[in-house]
């Protein structure tokens, strides 16, 4: 089937366009682009008044499956990813079992094939099991499927398994997606050290704890030449590090989470344990920096760092609760609403640090662009509608979000996979 998409607000920022044009959708590909482009036989959509951007590629999801399906599955998180705007997630590799050998990563590619609405890329462990001892078989996990390695969740403690790992991912041109925390920093810490933890008496996490293992993996990745991307940073210091890193032309990527952008430490005083994250929300300084960071080019991403979990398990508090924010629904309306209306950053910056370079990063050549022969992965986003955040609304089956009840204005309004609309949802995808 043929679809033509008219009179939308076309922002590509892989190739600087930003202009009223229609598009031609063919086969899951996108065939033509032209002001005056008409296609008689072709089914079509009005985008007047909305942005048609590149889809949407969040690089650090937790859809939970295999194993944790109480929390989230393939389903759930794809209806949840769509319904945000997202038109491809990255799994991470923490599930049970974990994603440390080629069974896992080939069922979860089946399995979304099978039930996914958006595109599923397992990320698989760097290490067996998550424990940091001992590589996984990095080249078969390639050959089977997997765009990225990460141990998210737990840092790779050893400094000499870290190097044999981005060695052996220099060789495969691999990206390694880096959870920097020094377990024997952060101990049992359980939110940010400093005057709000102290006041709480709860045990706190340093920022040190991202910052050592920051500037190891960044000297590390100068030294072998070898692509890390550094996950949710959350301080001050590690977006200098990273700074520098860029400066020397090291190959260090970096991303940075709605939360940690927008909310800090002093939320914690209502005791809720959705505002329980790893790394914590750190306090305004660390915001404040982490804005600028986005709006000079040093962090290169956002992503949701999509973490469900059970209200059973949410409702311990925040001694006990798990960490974690289930991010996919609200990502996108909260940067609109907080950083882009704010003119923190530009629209098309907004665009790219979702699209452009998720797709560059993870080398999606096919994707993160709108030009013939692209597949036909698109976001369209209505900058004017408000929206209030309802988790009982979510397509997720979680509902530990922090932003509930937050009025923002803009939000995705379709989403296109494969030139098929997955969102707003059909009786047949409906959760």
């Amino acid at each position: 089937m043929k679809l033509l998409i008219k009179n939308g607000r076309v922002i590509d920022p892989s190739s600087g366009t930003d202009d009223t044009l229609n598009i031609l959708i063919e086969q899951g590909k996108i065939r033509a682009l032209g002001a005056k482009l008409e296609i008689a036989d072709a089914s079509t959509i009005d985008a007047s008044r909305l942005v048609v951007a590149p889809g949407f590629i969040d690089l650090h999801s937790h859809v939970r499956e295999p194993g944790q399906e109480d929390k989230e599955d393939i389903a759930t998180a794809s209806q949840a990813a769509a319904k945000g705007g997202f038109t491809s997630i990255c799994a991470m590799a923490n599930t049970n079992p974990v994603n440390d050998h080629r069974v896992v990563t080939k069922y979860i590619i089946s399995e979304a094939q099978k039930r996914a609405i958006v595109s599923i890329l397992p990320v698989a462990a760097v290490t067996k099991g998550l424990a940091g001892n001992q590589l996984t078989d990095l080249a078969d996990l390639m050959a089977a499927g997997a765009v990225a390695f990460s141990d998210d969740g737990r840092g790779i403690q050893s400094g000499r398994i870290m190097r044999e790992a981005l060695e052996i991912a220099r060789g495969l041109n691999a990206l390694i997606i880096d959870h920097c925390e020094d377990e024997s920093l952060s101990g049992q810490g359980l939110v940010n050290e400093g005057q709000i933890s102290a006041r709480m008496g709860l045990r706190g996490i340093p920022s040190s704890a991202e910052d050592v293992m920051v500037s190891r993996d960044i000297i590390l990745a100068a030294e072998i030449g070898s692509r890390v991307h550094i996950a949710h940073l959350s301080t001050r210091g590690a977006v200098e590090l990273v700074r520098w890193a860029k400066e020397k032309k090291s190959p260090v990527t970096a991303e940075v989470t709605p939360h940690h952008l927008v909310l800090t430490d002093t939320a914690l005083k209502s005791g809720h344990a959705d505002l329980k994250v790893n790394p914590p929300l750190r306090d305004a300084r660390d915001a404040e920096a982490l804005r600028k960071a986005v709006a000079d080019g040093v962090i290169d991403v956002f992503a949701t760092d999509h973490a469900p979990h059970t209200p059973e398990q949410k409702a311990l508090g925040i001694e006990q609760a798990p960490f974690g924010i289930a991010g996919l629904e609200t990502a996108v309306s909260v940067l609109l609403d907080r950083l882009v209306r704010k003119q923190i950053i530009s629209l098309t910056r907004f665009i790219e640090m979702f699209s452009t370079r998720p797709a560059q990063i993870l080398g999606l050549t096919e994707k993160g662009r709108i030009s013939p022969g692209a597949d036909a992965d698109l976001t369209i986003l209505n900058l004017h509608k408000e929206v209030v955040v309802d988790v009982g609304r979510f397509a997720s089956k979680s509902r530990n979000n922090p932003f509930h009840g937050w009025k923002l204005k803009g939000a995705p309004q379709m989403t296109i996979v494969g030139g098929k609309v997955v969102y707003p949802f059909s009786h047949s995808s409906k959760p």
